[in-house]
């Protein structure tokens, strides 16, 4: 079962965020050789998407993040996201999922 997360992302800024994922025992899951996705979009069912920049370690810390210009073509507002990870043995788990709110920039 995925984690659930909420972020904050202040349009027009570089963003990035990291949290770890420990198995069932409380040890971090080494995800050496896993390749991530994660997208944000305004509703589950919406075509348009944007994406993460996903890394993963060793020691379960997972990074999601997008650069500044990424951001400032975010319109403000709550969206939904997921973050998913595969393994080499092509087996992909859910890991975190949440709301998205982007902060409006005021600065330009």
């Amino acid at each position: 079962m995925a984690q659930k997360i909420n972020i904050i992302i202040d349009q027009g800024t570089t963003f990035s965020t990291t949290f770890t994922v420990n198995d069932d025992d409380g040890v971090p899951i080494d995800f050496t050789s896993y390749t991530g996705l994660a997208q944000m979009r305004k509703h589950y069912t919406s075509s348009n998407s944007t994406s993460f920049t996903v890394t993963a370690n060793s020691t379960g810390v997972v990074t999601l993040s997008m650069s500044s210009n990424t951001t400032s073509n975010l319109v403000s507002g709550r969206y939904v996201y997921d973050v998913e990870l595969t393994a080499a043995a092509n087996t992909t788990s859910r890991i975190v999922e949440g709301i998205v709110t982007v902060t409006r920039q005021v600065t330009r």
